[in-house]
């Protein structure tokens, strides 16, 4: 167990990248469908709140999987998840599982924990952050 514990930690910060990224893709999805019909036709009339998510998704999932302001991008796009579960799948009930926000509610938490932790390796922002250190 402590070898395989000792194997898998030396691919924390690429499985990290690698989270991040896909998270932010199946995110942008959410958004692609919304606002170009892509790769499904949104299913429901757009109004105004599902407009705002629709832009909110596609421009934070693209700079979540960039890394670039990932951690502003990422704690907006945790916010409109939650407001998302609160206002759409909540009132159906409390329970995720019952309720179909699981998958929202999930995005909220791992937005959440990308804010805190920022791009990480493999984004812009760290390769932004290793220029300015070069410079001074």
């Amino acid at each position: 167990m402590r070898a395989l514990t000792t194997l898998l930690s030396k691919g924390t910060n690429q499985a990290y990248a690698l989270m991040r990224i896909v998270c932010g893709l199946l995110f942008l999805s959410h958004g692609t469908q919304k606002l170009l019909s892509f790769p499904l036709e949104f299913p429901w009339p757009l109004n105004a709140m599902t407009t705002a998510a629709g832009f909110i998704e596609l421009v934070g999932g693209t700079l979540i999987v960039l890394g670039l302001f990932t951690s502003p991008a990422a704690f907006l796009c945790s916010g409109m998840a939650a407001v998302g579960y609160w206002t759409v799948h909540a009132p159906q009930g409390l329970f995720p599982i019952a309720n179909g926000g699981e998958t929202i509610a999930l995005y909220c938490f791992i937005f959440l924990y990308v804010a805190t932790r920022g791009g990480g390796i493999w984004s812009i922002d760290n390769m932004l952050s290793k220029g300015r250190t070069q410079k001074t």
